[in-house]
């Protein structure tokens, strides 16, 4: 049984649920975010609740779908309503980042700046060592942040690189004087 499918979602006033067919749609004062749900989850739309069963009791698969089900319409509910942000510290001498327009400027130590695309439905900004993703799509926010702090991960013994702002980096001691 799944502990996430037997909650129910509560929508906000000022949001729009729609279900048609296994398309469901979520607008709020944010934006609209839609998702295709096919298979073995029902979604039901009671008023302002949102309920889930699954079609065969029993099923791992099942269960596994339905707990992923509620918390994908979880979040498609707060993210057009709050919606999400992840903030990347970059640290390290020489390290910069700078917003022009829809790319992200970075300099990595590498022997050359690194470009990358900011996807549809993400803002980026850049001030200093810090870089504040947001949008109302938290699996595109999630993917987007990590796959920069991919480009230069946080090594163990300065800590120099990208890191999360709410994340610890483990340091190693180094070598020691004989």
């Amino acid at each position: 049984m799944s502990r996430i499918g037997k909650q129910t979602v509560i929508v906000p006033n000022g949001t729009e649920v729609k279900l048609s067919g296994t398309v469901f749609t979520v607008k709020g004062p944010k934006g609209t975010l839609t998702r295709d749900f096919p298979g073995e989850v029902t979604i039901h739309i009671n008023g302002n609740e949102i309920t889930f069963t699954p079609n065969k009791e029993g099923n791992k698969t099942v269960n596994a779908l339905w707990g992923s089900y509620a918390s994908h319409v979880k979040n498609m509910v707060d993210g057009v309503n709050t919606g999400y942000t992840k903030v990347l510290i970059l640290d390290g001498v020489g390290f910069k980042s700078d917003v022009a327009g829809n790319v992200l400027n970075l300099a990595l130590g590498f022997s050359h700046q690194v470009k990358v695309n900011i996807p549809e439905g993400i803002t980026v900004t850049a001030e200093k060592n810090k870089i504040s993703i947001s949008g109302i799509d938290k699996e595109l926010v999630g993917s987007f942040s990590a796959s920069i702090r991919a480009m230069k991960k946080p090594e163990p013994y300065k800590g120099k690189g990208f890191h999360y702002s709410d994340e610890v980096i483990r340091r190693k001691q180094g070598k020691k004087a004989a």
